[in-house]
């Protein structure tokens, strides 16, 4: 037998075992226990709101949004945007700020940015959730006859610019099984007027096809009461599409307070 030594490489050490190992490694792993210690050489807990965020999405899991307050439900959004922080703070925040969990989600960019604690990642979650809100309620409407279906219209008008700060105006054209055709945002104008043109909107019709319209447009102000322009505009587009075979079948404004339907009112 030989009594050879077997030399060590530069760079590592045997443990145990006998088993050779890198330095670094060691050196990692005694570093990483360290940072584990306080000064009083017992290891550190995990943060506190770690079992928190568990806690909360098991509640979330077995008994839904309902068994959750906003700020909760906020809090599970921004979880995946701030993973090392307590992010309750921030979600009562924003509520304070704007509101209700809907109009977080929907707040401009420019306004969520004001608020310390909110970057990029954290507003990118909750424009995802608001986009999903705007597809999950188009979804109810799409291919299917929209007059049977009305109280889905309504929450797809309101999911997709009921809490806009500036005005929008949609139309929703239908064929004669009144089904969505298309789906548009014609004008936007500032946060109390927006220019419509009503040869330009039958225009638009014709060339899709359409057989009937609905209008829709927000009330930034949250009030959405119409207002005697909203009236004689819609008489207006009424008027030029009749003849040409497109009926209005009605004009919804929506806003933060909820909804009008100027055909309800009959006011068209």
């Amino acid at each position: 037998m030989s009594n050879i030594t077997q030399q060590v490489p530069v760079g590592f050490r045997r443990d145990e075992g006998s088993q050779l190992i890198a330095l670094d490694r060691v050196e990692a792993r005694t570093s990483s226990a360290a940072k584990r210690k306080g000064a009083s050489g017992l290891a550190e807990a995990p943060p506190h709101y770690h079992g928190h965020r568990e806690r909360l999405r098991e509640r979330f899991r077995e008994a839904g949004a309902a068994a959750l307050a906003d700020y909760e439900m906020l809090e599970l959004i921004l979880f995946r945007a701030i993973p090392q922080r307590d992010v309750k703070p921030l979600a009562k925040t924003l509520l304070e700020k704007f509101g209700s969990f809907a109009e977080v989600i929907a707040a401009p960019e420019q306004r969520l940015k004001e608020i310390d604690g909110v970057g990029e990642a954290a507003i990118t979650e909750l424009k995802v959730v608001q986009a999903a809100a705007q597809l999950f309620a188009k979804g109810s409407v799409t291919k299917r006859t929209v007059l049977s279906s009305w109280s889905s219209v309504l929450d797809y008008c309101r999911a997709a610019q009921a809490f806009a700060e500036k005005e929008q105006f949609r139309i929703l054209f239908l064929d004669k099984r009144n089904q969505l055709i298309a789906d548009e945002v014609q004008q936007q104008g500032t946060v109390d007027h927006t220019p419509v043109y009503p040869r330009e909107v039958v225009k638009r019709a014709l060339e899709l096809s359409a057989t009937a319209i609905i209008l829709v447009h927000n009330h930034p102000s949250g009030d959405p009461t119409p207002s005697q322009a909203d009236i004689e505009m819609t008489r207006q587009i009424a008027s030029a599409a009749k003849p040409l075979g497109v009926a209005l079948h009605d004009h919804i404004i929506v806003g933060r307070d909820g909804h009008a339907s100027l055909k309800g009112l009959k006011l068209i």
